[in-house]
């Protein structure tokens, strides 16, 4: 089963597509929560997914909750610079989504609260607020697939 990557609202096209590039890549599925901040028909989101939009799973959803009820089995890791325990922590499965926030805010307290179990950050210096989200969201796929010996990969 694939990894997936969850951007919840997601504010800007670039980000997205440059994440769906990530996606085609690696053969992981895209799940998009409304409401985005930019039209799917977007110059800037389809450049950056380059021609690699064929090779993307994507799904779209009306809420977190929505995604959520479709795959009830499933964990969900939750990225966040207000928590404490790092990605690095955590032995990634297959099937495992990892959930996003939109860039201007991270995810919403009722999400984190949620799963607080599986809250993640990415380690940084105090120099920044945080790393750009198409960078995180690759940092974190990557290292799921290298704890699963990159399976399914060349």
């Amino acid at each position: 089963m694939p990894f997936h990557i969850v951007l919840v609202e997601p504010e800007i096209p670039a980000n997205t597509g440059n994440i769906a590039r990530t996606c085609a890549a690696t053969g992981t599925h895209l799940h998009l929560v409304r409401p985005l901040g930019f039209d799917t028909d977007d110059r800037t989101l389809k450049r950056a997914g380059l021609d690699y939009w064929y090779a993307v799973n994507i799904h779209y959803y009306d809420s977190f909750e929505e995604l959520k009820s479709k795959y009830p089995e499933q964990r969900f890791f939750c990225a966040s610079t207000r928590v404490s325990k790092r990605y690095t922590d955590y032995k990634f499965e297959d099937g495992d989504f990892f959930v996003f926030g939109k860039e201007t805010k991270g995810l919403p307290d009722s999400i984190l609260q949620a799963h607080e179990e599986t809250c993640m950050r990415i380690p940084m210096t105090d120099k920044v607020r945080s790393l750009n989200l198409s960078n995180s969201a690759a940092i974190v796929v990557f290292e799921a697939l290298r704890q699963v010996d990159f399976a399914g990969m060349e």
